[in-house]
């Protein structure tokens, strides 16, 4: 690895946690430079703008989100315990060991939505990721018959993301954990229930 992608590895590592948390608007050039020691022109002689930046920290945070979901998954036994992974790691609603901050798809999907085409696709891109794995599981659990076959594995998925999902932003949103638990619960009942 070059010197040159050595800093640009080094600026992403150190400013996606400020991203993850106070947003692409609520981070400034100066949260940059205080969390890299870095210059302002020793970022954007990496970056050609801020907007490069805040992208490559969000496919670093979805990275270290997958990394550590994925890794869980591996360890479960059944596709119901596959399934249950993001509901037992986002459970409690409290951010996660990776990435700092939380889900980043929870943080970023609002803010993006009407202000940052192109940070909004990549929200976009990564729910349809999440929701391939999830349909995949499904799948496998229709076909060695641990899932209803009359199950449509697309509406389970999205049914399932749209709850996890709900209920991080639900409990981050109001301060009250125990409404993001009763979703989660919720969640896994549907699971049990496919």
């Amino acid at each position: 690895m070059s010197k040159a992608e050595r800093t640009k590895e080094f600026i992403v590592e150190k400013t996606a946690p400020i991203f993850n948390t106070k947003g692409y608007a609520g981070t400034s050039l100066s949260d940059m430079t205080e969390a890299t020691g870095l210059t302002k022109g020793s970022i954007y002689g990496n970056f050609a703008n801020k907007d490069e930046v805040a992208l490559a920290s969000f496919d670093y945070n979805i990275r270290k989100l997958r990394a550590y979901v994925h890794a869980e998954e591996e360890k479960a036994q059944t596709i119901k315990e596959k399934l249950m992974v993001r509901t037992r790691l986002f459970g409690d609603t409290r951010p996660i060991a990776y990435p700092v901050g939380g889900c980043p798809m929870v943080n970023t999907g609002p803010e993006a939505d009407d202000t940052h085409p192109a940070l909004k696709a990549r929200v976009a891109e990564a729910l349809e990721s999440w929701k391939a794995r999830t349909i995949g599981f499904i799948e496998e659990g229709i076909r060695n018959g641990e899932i209803s076959a009359n199950t449509n594995a697309e509406q389970a998925a999205l049914t399932l993301m749209a709850m996890i999902q709900g209920a991080i932003l639900v409990a981050r949103s109001t301060g009250k954990v125990e409404y993001g638990r009763h979703v989660m619960d919720s969640a896994r009942k549907y699971i049990e229930a496919l």
